[in-house]
């Protein structure tokens, strides 16, 4: 870290000098890294930064290292950056996040400084859960989809997600599932005509929530990827990042019945006027919607994933035969 940054460092902390930095993890496809700065001589005792720094090459871990792709990354920090400045502050202790305390841009590079969640009290990582840590993690998307629910993306992703349709013409074009490649686009739609849209997280698998040591508390991390949709999105795909497909089947409307339960109690609590049975009755159909526009995805990026499962596949017909039977 240059000169320039550990000055942002030590001016938005108040911290007197650095004391040691370790990388948490490098951003994919080499775009930066990151990483824990210790601090001394303030009242913060360790901050994260999160370091972008755009490649002329790039290289992708599963040969996806298109002028597209690249394009995609690019704009994902822009979006990561414009949350941060004008949408983060509405969020509250029951859809926590870190405080980003700096961010600069510098030529070709972003720097944001955040809260260090594993300082007050969010350090867990887990890649397996329980019940426990799903309802935390359910109850996180819920309240995080009331507080913004309506919201108009300007300057986030319009459609928001990783996966998203327009984004991957390179994934859709490799599709060997004919039936599912030509109702992508009808899928799409589906979903973004929902009459109940907010902003989604957009990537809110299982490792970028973070918990408290008794796992009944989440904070989530990255938002490169968030935008307008359906709530539904976001917890197809946590479900899906956490779960095997036969827990995925078994657990599937005790995981649907928890979070509609919060999505209520948190868009009660905002005093808002929107029909929330009706929301319900909308978006519990498009779950299934929502499940099979990731299978789409996935299915073109990486054919042998594990994801790809007898579950998906399910899901994918039944949704392709209501497709069929509407036409």
């Amino acid at each position: 870290m240059d000169t320039h940054f550990k000055e942002i460092t030590l001016n938005a902390t108040g911290a007197k000098q650095i004391i040691g930095e370790e990388e948490i993890q490098s951003l994919w496809s080499g775009y930066g890294s990151i990483v824990r700065i210790r601090l001394a001589g303030g009242n913060t005792n360790s901050v994260v930064a999160k370091h972008v720094r755009l490649p002329n090459q790039n290289k992708h871990p599963r040969g996806w290292n298109t002028d597209f792709s690249h394009q995609r990354k690019v704009k994902s920090y822009e979006v990561e950056t414009i949350w941060y400045e004008k949408y983060a502050a509405q969020c509250n202790d029951l859809c926590k996040i870190p405080a980003c305390l700096a961010l600069e841009h510098k030529e070709d590079e972003v720097f944001m400084v955040l809260q260090d969640l594993d300082d007050i009290g969010y350090g867990g990582r887990l890649s397996s859960v329980s019940w426990t840590e799903i309802k935390s993690c359910l109850k996180w998307l819920a309240n995080f989809h009331a507080t913004y629910m309506g919201t108009n993306p300007e300057g986030l992703w319009q459609i928001g997600t990783y996966w998203h349709l327009d984004t991957r013409p390179d994934e859709l074009a490799v599709l060997d599932d004919i039936a599912l490649k030509n109702a992508a686009a009808l899928i799409d739609d589906k979903l973004n005509k929902a009459q109940y849209l907010t902003l989604v997280h957009g990537d809110a698998k299982l490792a970028n929530f973070c918990f408290s040591g008794d796992g009944k508390k989440v904070a989530a991390v990255d938002f490169q990827y968030v935008g307008g949709g359906c709530g539904m999105k976001d917890v197809a795909y946590f479900v899906g990042s956490c779960l095997y497909e036969e827990d995925c089947e078994r657990l599937e409307s005790d995981i649907l019945d928890f979070y509609f339960k919060e999505l209520k109690d948190a868009i009660q609590m905002q005093d808002s006027n929107i029909d929330v049975e009706d929301l319900e009755t909308e978006w519990r159909n498009l779950y299934y919607y929502a499940w099979t526009d990731f299978h789409r995805f996935l299915k073109g990026w990486s054919p042998g994933h594990w994801k790809i499962n007898d579950y998906s596949e399910k899901v994918s017909r039944r949704v392709l035969e209501e497709i069929k039977n509407n036409q």
